[in-house]
């Protein structure tokens, strides 16, 4: 096992107990959860800082979500393929929300980056979050793309409304009610509007 798979399945491991724990996880927990010697994480990380920053970075990574979308089969129904794509990203912003929720917490702050540099064609600079829903929002539009004629929108368009409907999908105060949609509940949303009979507007 190289450094770099090293890394990775120690950040793995650790998940989990900082979505329970916080910063206040010790070394010796994470350790014991990879099955490793707790001399090892430190072969691996700097610092117990560094391998928290491991961990956020994982949690806010979208490579896992992008295998997901990628696996959807595209001769699926339009409604079956967008519910499994908003299962994928809403696991992917919980297990973030939670993980980055958990640390701020218990007072772990994260290093803000260096802002990106100046791009050559004078557009301004796209960072990591941009990025994020750029290659998020791609993803979306692929599994549309085979139902561009039957929409009133573009793919483009589509993907964009379902991505803003996901990030703003919170829990609302006070009671049942005020449970966030469910996937094909917001799906349902997006295809069809909230009018039983949409010809009556």
């Amino acid at each position: 096992m190289n450094v770099e798979q090293r890394r990775a399945m120690i950040v793995a491991a650790a998940l989990p107990l900082v979505a329970e724990h916080g910063a206040a996880v010790t070394t010796s927990q994470i350790a014991r959860a990879a099955g490793i010697g707790e001399a090892t994480i430190f072969r691996a990380f700097q610092d117990k800082d560094a391998l928290l920053d491991a961990c956020v970075a994982e949690a806010v990574g979208v490579d896992h979500v992008l295998r997901e979308l990628a696996s959807v089969p595209l001769d699926e129904p339009l409604a079956v393929r967008l519910t499994e794509a908003a299962e994928a990203l809403c696991a992917h912003l919980e297990r973030m929300g939670t993980v980055i929720g958990s640390l701020y917490a218990s007072g772990h702050r994260r290093d803000r980056p260096h802002p990106p540099a100046a791009r050559a064609d004078g557009e301004p600079p796209e960072d990591g979050r941009t990025r994020s829903f750029r290659v998020l929002q791609d993803a979306v539009v692929a599994l549309v793309e085979p139902d561009r004629e039957r929409l009133r929108l573009a793919p483009e368009r589509v993907a964009a409304a379902l991505l803003g409907l996901l990030f703003s999908r919170l829990p609302a105060r006070g009671g049942a009610g005020g449970a966030p949609l469910a996937p094909e509940e917001l799906i349902s949303v997006l295809l069809h509007g909230t009018l039983a009979d949409p010809g009556s507007a």
